[in-house]
């Protein structure tokens, strides 16, 4: 009985406590203001497809996540060597990206094969010294020519690859794609291209034209995979860009290729649309620029706006089908003695992600003079 008066009693001042409150008012300026929620349109990194063995990924050096060095393409990459069981191929043009460092010493550490090759002039710092240091085997080229790759194959079943250097300006400061494909035969020409490199020593004009698989079907998709300069990429590149029907978008951090310009410009006069953006540091650094012929011919090719570092795409976007990226720049280098890959991708899904980053580049571009 004395616990059923007591619940009553404890009913009854609970409800009068609720009657009390409820009809006090309160100044709307003693209520807490909710916090502005902060929005940066520029944050994505990565682009997805239905095409479940590629993904493609773009540097926003304007972001605000840039500025403070974090979730760029190089965190998707240390994701995938973090998953790495059998080996880790590194070809690097340059390397500083303690993200990927990091990543592959952990990957050497748990037993990964790791390997890496690397242009010999930009061995020199601390980053690949501390590589070396964990007992990671590191071959320079020692070749004229550039080792201006910069790919990663992963346990030979997926290749990483694109325009981006794995460093800090390339993931951070620069306007760069960087690509993953998941095929074991795209893992196995790039294999055999690290193995000539870092076994048998032969860069630049020494290589052999030996890719296993130039021309492949993935899952529906038709592929290409070309090694400069033993495959002779630029007359790959001509012969599609003569094929254009409709339009021809380019990205180029430098355009010498007298052989390629001619020819967007002959598919211009044919009544091809053609846009393209270029580096402006290489308008002055840059001797014998497609880029006055270019503006000679009335082509709306315009100068980048990235202030912060370099327009550093090689991409070509043909009648928003094709695309073409890689290491390679459109010059006689390039085609002569360095050591290039490129990849060409025949799908329109992917070609939709190229153009939207076109787009956001020739957006922030300087009109013709």
């Amino acid at each position: 009985m004395k616990r059923f008066t007591a619940y009553r009693q404890y009913v009854i001042i609970s409800i009068m406590l609720i009657l009390m409150f409820s009809s006090c008012s309160f100044p709307k300026e003693s209520l807490p203001t909710p916090a502005p929620v902060m929005q940066e349109t520029t944050t994505v990194t990565s682009t997805t497809t239905t095409i479940d063995w590629l993904q493609v990924y773009f540097t926003f050096p304007n972001a605000l996540h840039s500025k403070n060095y974090e979730g760029g393409p190089d965190e998707s990459l240390v994701n995938a060597i973090d998953q790495a069981r059998l080996s880790v191929d590194v070809a690097a043009y340059s390397f500083n990206l303690w993200s990927l460092e990091g990543a592959l010493i952990h990957a050497h550490k748990r037993g990964v094969v790791v390997r890496m090759v690397m242009e010999s002039d930009n061995m020199d710092n601390q980053e690949v010294q501390e590589i070396k240091d964990a007992g990671i085997p590191v071959i320079g080229d020692q070749q004229e020519g550039l080792m201006h790759d910069k790919f990663m194959v992963i346990d030979r079943s997926e290749v990483w690859t694109g325009s981006m250097n794995f460093t800090v300006g390339g993931a951070y400061k620069d306007n760069n794609n960087l690509i993953r494909i998941r095929s074991a035969q795209v893992a196995e020409d790039y294999t055999t291209e690290f193995d000539e490199m870092f076994i048998h020593h032969l860069f630049g004009k020494d290589t052999n034209t030996n890719t296993p698989y130039p021309k492949l079907t993935i899952n529906g998709t038709p592929v290409e995979i070309y090694f400069s300069p033993d495959d002779k990429v630029e007359a790959h590149i001509v012969e599609l860009v003569k094929d254009a029907k409709e339009s021809i978008y380019f990205m180029a951090y430098t355009f010498t290729s007298n052989d390629i310009g001619d020819a967007i410009m002959q598919q211009a006069q044919a009544g091809v649309q053609v846009k393209g953006v270029m580096d402006g540091s290489q308008i002055t650094d840059s001797a014998g620029t497609e880029y006055d012929p270019f503006q000679q011919a009335g082509l709306d090719v315009r100068l980048d706006g990235n202030e912060i570092g370099l327009m550093h795409h090689k991409v070509i976007i043909i009648d928003q089908k094709i695309v073409i990226t890689g290491s390679y720049n459109f010059t006689a280098s390039a085609e002569e003695s360095n050591d290039e890959n490129v990849v060409i991708i025949f799908s329109s899904e992917v070609a939709a992600k190229y153009m939207a980053e076109f787009q956001r580049i020739y957006g922030q571009a300087q009109p013709p003079q």
